[in-house]
């Protein structure tokens, strides 16, 4: 069984406020564990802060875990120098993420993000270890787990993951640049990464009405979404990477709006588990 849960389901930058409460405010994260294996972290957002709390209640041991990062976007990555886990003797971080455009590393790019005059500290502050690999287009197997990277389209590198265990199966494309053309076509690759999945967490930043505004600016529509789903059988779909100015009675009416679709669709929310 793979137990799924939210962190932070957020885009773009953390908010705060009455009006946000019931859905949470904070940036990409999500858990995914397996009884017996090392946690899957998808992406570092500042929900990566709430996972290493719970952690630290709940482990007697130094962390020890797996992060598959999409891309190096601030709301994907700012969690990661206040993850308290890390700052403790004989932690370690497994981190997965794209190649860059100019063929530099992942890790050389995520030091780069994380150093003065940006941030105070660089990672070589942090007291757990770390180790760095670079993906694609890729096929990788972590202790009992079998993973699927492939390219997703949106700005800069960018990929998505397929994450199979003991016959559950999860889709992760936290960003996901819908067609210009009003088209619902599917990359290949995302095909491959979504085709019959258990749960697909995907992308819905924009109303319909924003994407006019803001084709160009990576995300996708709750529709096109819900039209991936529907197009590689997924059997349920979560919206998630909510645009910050998104309300709690939007997104509730955004998940009134899906409740058609021909399949479970839900609205991600902090805090929330979901078993597979």
């Amino acid at each position: 069984m793979l137990n799924v849960t939210f962190h932070g389901v957020r885009g773009s930058t953390p908010c705060h406020g009455p009006e946000t409460a019931k859905y949470g405010g904070n940036t990409s994260c999500v858990a995914v564990q397996a009884e017996g294996q090392r946690p899957l972290l998808l992406d570092m957002g500042t929900g990566l802060r709430y996972f290493g709390k719970n952690f630290l209640a709940t482990s007697p041991t130094p962390l020890d875990a797996v992060a598959l990062v999409t891309h190096l976007h601030w709301d994907h990555i700012q969690g990661l120098p206040f993850f308290a886990p890390i700052l403790q003797d004989g932690a370690r971080l497994e981190v997965f993420g794209p190649v860059q455009e100019d063929g530099s590393s992942f890790a050389s790019a995520v030091q780069n993000a994380i150093k003065q005059p940006t941030f105070p500290v660089g990672l070589h502050d942090l007291r757990g270890k770390f180790q760095f690999h670079d993906v694609a287009d890729s096929v990788i197997s972590i202790d009992g787990y079998q993973i699927i990277s492939r390219l997703v389209p949106h700005i800069g590198p960018t990929v998505g993951y397929r994450i199979e265990f003991g016959g559950a199966s999860i889709a992760y494309i936290s960003d996901h640049q819908q067609p210009y053309d009003g088209s619902f076509a599917v990359p290949d690759g995302v095909r491959e990464l979504v085709e019959g999945v258990d749960l697909l967490i995907h992308d819905a930043q924009y109303t319909m009405e924003e994407f006019a505004d803001k084709a160009h600016w990576g995300h996708c529509t709750a529709e096109f979404a819900v039209g991936i789903g529907l197009a590689c059988r997924a059997k349920r779909v979560a919206l998630y990477h909510h645009d910050p100015d998104r309300t709690d009675d939007q997104l509730d009416a955004t998940r009134a709006c899906s409740a058609s679709a021909g399949m479970e669709v839900f609205v991600a929310r902090e805090g929330v588990t979901i078993a597979l």
